[in-house]
């Protein structure tokens, strides 16, 4: 049975009851905020105002308060990059993210000059070690298979498509090292930190040079995007450029030394080589963490023979996971209260990510634990452990997100300004803001779910 939109007639009767309930203010007002969202489904809540004033002689040339609008309360985009959470607002993230993974490949644009894409390239992938057998997903190519063999008396001999919930789920629970699986996930900002020291001192050895040649002739140079496996541990995709240092610190050609294929090498190399001696609970002492598989591949501006990726497909497969975070391998978007641990399954959080979660709440006891307690694991539960960053990058890779922010805040502006009828560069703005709350009414949100956004900017009615 088709499903049809409702009405629009009778979605306004309650959002009319709303903005006259708390400012008497018009519909028209409210539905011209809306369209200002771009489809933002959680927006902030302000109240406040601002005054455009002469610079010269303090004359207010112009003022603005939420005083005079719907709720007494001006709406804005909310800016959350989780999916999961705002789909508009994590659309315009990942353009961002694409748009700056692809600056430092191609170079060109926004700052990067265009010969980075002649210099060494590389995605690299570095994935945790195993913990347990889990059930395996079908590979890249979409081929299913067979599971695991019999080990410690489990196995399963099925072959699982994609979409199947026990992928990524231990094979034998009882015996899956959960404590390693969520300290490996609180460490792995650290193991990323502690490749990249090794990462340069192989290069430097390989090349024959010491560390302070190494550093006055080349530098590394990346971005990378952290992502949740089936199995709930975290891994790292990361574009790794190797760039050549010009004598006043800026981005030159590669020294004749600096290869692909040298790169590829010390990368893996350096993944191998690394170790991390964190503490451990249960009178432990402490547990040496690792890395596990590592993968490389080269970047070239096009890949005949299918060996080597192409900049755009780079960039785009390294931007979709700049929205996703462990919500994907079946736990919450939000942090966990004492009171959720009971009712994790109830909560839709698959059963091995509620041992995961139960397990950083139990290890996250500052006073069982107290030198786990820097890790702050009962904050970040939710997150299976980790609380780095999901999209980084290193200072000379590329622009970055402000930059990008930057730009269409001054586009909006200069379109304002045509409007405007004195010289802004001549006046003082003075604005006091307050946080009101977020998200819409009840009445609103009958409305606003009828509006989806428009591809360049704005949004428009379903039912219209």
């Amino acid at each position: 049975m088709t499903e049809h939109p409702t009405p629009i007639g009778d979605l306004i009767g309650p959002v009319i009851r709303d903005l006259a309930q708390h400012s008497g203010r018009d519909l028209n007002r409210w539905l011209h905020q809306v369209d200002r969202l771009h489809g933002c489904s959680a927006p902030i809540r302000l109240t406040g105002e601002v005054s455009t004033l002469d610079s010269a002689t303090g004359e207010i040339l112009h003022r603005y308060s939420t005083r005079g609008e719907p709720h007494g309360q001006l709406l804005v985009r909310c800016g959350n990059r989780r999916a999961s959470r705002c789909p508009a607002c994590a659309e315009t993230y990942r353009a961002d993210t694409f748009h700056l993974i692809r600056a430092g490949l191609l170079g060109g644009d926004k700052g990067v000059p265009a010969t980075v894409s002649t210099h060494p390239r590389v995605l690299a992938t570095l994935t945790a070690p195993g913990f347990g057998p889990v059930h395996r997903s079908p590979d890249k190519h979409g081929q299913a298979d067979l599971c695991h063999p019999r080990r410690n008396g489990t196995a399963c001999f099925e072959r699982h498509l994609s979409g199947d919930r026990r992928i990524g789920q231990p094979l034998d629970p009882g015996t899956y090292d959960y404590t390693g699986h969520v300290l490996w996930n609180a460490h792995a900002g650290v193991l990323w930190q502690r490749f990249g020291v090794y990462l340069r001192r192989h290069l430097s050895t390989a090349a024959g040079l010491t560390r302070a040649e190494f550093s006055r002739q080349a530098r590394l140079s990346f971005a990378k995007v952290a992502e949740y496996q089936a199995r709930g541990i975290i891994h790292f995709h990361a574009v790794i450029r190797l760039d050549g240092r010009s004598p006043d610190g800026e981005i030159d050609a590669p020294p004749a030394w600096a290869t692909v294929e040298l790169l590829s090498e010390t990368i893996e190399s350096a993944a191998k080589a690394v170790r991390l001696d964190a503490p451990a609970p249960d009178g432990e002492g402490s547990r040496e963490l690792r890395w596990g598989a590592v993968d490389v591949r080269h970047i070239e501006s096009t890949g005949p023979d299918g060996s080597a990726l192409p900049e755009a497909a780079v960039a785009g497969y390294v931007a979709k996971y700049a929205t996703k975070a462990a919500e994907t391998s079946g736990t919450l978007d939000r942090r966990v209260k004492r009171s959720d641990l009971a009712r994790l399954e109830q909560l839709g959080v698959t059963e091995h990510a509620a041992r995961l979660i139960r397990t950083a709440w139990r290890l996250g006891d500052t006073r069982a634990h107290p030198d786990l307690a820097p890790l702050r694991l009962r904050q970040w539960a939710h997150m299976l452990g980790f609380r780095g960053h999901f999209s980084t990058k290193s200072r000379a890779y590329s622009t970055t997100m402000t930059a990008l922010r930057r730009v269409r805040l001054e586009y909006r502006q200069a379109r304002d300004l045509e409007r405007l009828p004195y010289d802004p560069a001549a006046t003082l703005v003075l604005a006091n803001w307050r946080y009101a709350g977020q998200g819409y009414t009840a009445g609103e949100s009958a409305l606003a779910g009828q509006f989806v956004p428009r591809q360049e900017g704005g949004s428009r009615c379903a039912t219209a």
